[in-house]
């Protein structure tokens, strides 16, 4: 269990399109198209839905710059683990890539792809039976185009991140069309859902959780051409994209369907395009989710494939993993490795409840993750940085003191879930003593 060699390396190959194709890709999932019913149904107007979705941007958008401050000080592959590493220590980010990389990653990974698989049959008229075999599937092949390198994946990716923002172009389009000059009774309040103050509160958590996966890119940091002028620019501009795709959206939502009648609906986007092209319209809004499904599958993929490798370089996990192909400049071991784990748990059908466990400390990681930048200001202050995350202290306080908020909502919402999840992560204390004490048996 000897640490991996640190050649060959990771080659930059992302230009500033690829790195800001990465951002949305890996924020816009599944949820813009579900998300904003629940929303609607804890609040009392469309105005507030539309506030609910700023304030939620907003607030990303402070967490997105900080982490463009932390990826042009350490653009290199890993992203949050690094951070924890050189500020916390082993142990943290440890933890981190235990909670991560080999359970959120991969059940997030098997979680969409059989959303993927799900609207991918139901468009084309398969059968239940295929949606498992469509899931392992499209995890195999995107497994196998990532093997070939970072720009095999790049392609697929931005392909699939146009495609992505074709369905929301269309959403909006339809809502606005459907709206027929009712334009303002979009905002207007609506008298059959009277929400209390907690919920309009409880209405940010599935807006926050739309908005979560900006941290991908600093996953890929190691491979993005001049990075600390594209890492900033990137994320900036991806998140800028992602925020004004999400309020069209909704705008288009409320114009299309009311307030009560989002609320209502269990699949807005395909309701929306039913109205005005039929059943062909919920044909289209599948096959739409489905690239989007897709597009971040292969993200999720890629990303925690680097922090494996980086575990693995660090001799925190098996020293094959750590490896990187010479040839393709690509993790092999560590993207074979994840995509075989995310198999067996679209198999089993368990990935649903891992990720219930798991929510607590995903975030948990980005509250930790963005407070590595006040150790960072604060011991090594002489260290130039070619971008420094604007209004500091402010900016980074507010997410961690937001994201907190989130936590302990979850944690009042679904105390079960809460638990689970600090006891999978505590779980990783013995897990790395152990791992310690393994390698020193092998080395000594």
């Amino acid at each position: 269990m000897t640490t991996a060699s640190a050649s060959p390396t990771y080659l930059r190959r992302l230009g500033t399109w690829d790195a800001a194709a990465i951002v949305i890709g890996g924020v816009i999932g599944a949820g813009i198209f579900r998300n904003p019913a629940t929303v609607a149904e804890r609040t009392s107007a469309g105005w507030q839905v539309l506030l609910l979705w700023a304030i939620g941007g907003l607030l990303t958008l402070a967490g997105v710059l900080c982490y463009a401050e932390l990826g042009a000080r350490r653009p290199q592959a890993g992203g949050t683990y690094v951070y924890l590493r050189e500020a916390f220590g082993k142990l943290p980010a440890f933890l981190f890539g235990w909670t991560m990389a080999l359970i959120n990653y991969p059940g997030s990974v098997a979680a969409v792809a059989t959303t993927f698989a799900d609207y991918f049959c139901a468009a084309l008229g398969f059968p239940p039976g295929f949606v498992k075999p469509v899931a392992v599937g499209s995890i195999a092949f995107i497994v196998g185009i990532n093997l070939f390198g970072i720009r095999a994946g790049a392609w697929v990716q931005n392909i699939f991140t146009v495609l992505k923002l074709a369905a929301i172009a269309l959403l909006v389009v339809v809502g606005l069309i459907l709206a027929r000059g009712h334009l303002g009774s979009a905002l207007a309040a609506d008298p059959v859902h009277v929400a209390s103050p907690g919920d309009f509160l409880g209405a940010l958590l599935p807006v926050l959780f739309a908005y979560g996966g900006f941290h991908y890119l600093n996953d890929l940091a190691g491979e993005v051409r001049d990075p600390q002028r594209t890492l900033p620019r990137a994320l900036g501009l991806g998140m800028a994209g992602v925020v004004g795709s999400y309020l069209l959206v909704n705008f288009a939502y409320l114009a299309g369907l009311g307030h009560a009648g989002l609320a209502a609906s269990s699949a807005p986007a395909a309701d929306l395009l039913r109205d005005l092209l039929g059943p062909s319209g919920a044909t289209i809004m599948a096959l739409g989710i489905a690239c989007s499904t897709f597009g971040y599958c292969a993200i999720a993929i890629a990303g925690g494939a680097r922090v494996l490798q980086t575990m693995g370089s660090d001799g925190m996990f098996f020293s094959a993993v750590g490896r990187i192909d010479p040839t393709s400049r690509a993790p092999q071991v560590a993207l074979a490795t994840l995509g075989a784990w995310a198999i067996v748990l679209t198999l089993s059908g368990s990935f649903g409840q891992l990720l219930d466990y798991t929510t607590v400390g995903e975030w948990l990681a980005h509250a930790f993750g963005i407070a590595t930048l006040f150790w960072y200001r604060r011991h090594l202050a002489q260290e130039p940085s070619p971008y420094r995350v604007p209004f500091y202290p402010v900016l980074p306080l507010v997410f961690v003191v937001t994201v907190l908020g989130v936590i302990i909502a979850t944690s009042i919402h679904a105390p079960r879930d809460a638990g689970m999840s600090l006891l999978i992560i505590a779980l990783g204390v013995p897990a790395f003593y152990g791992w310690r004490w393994l390698e020193r048996q092998a080395t000594g």
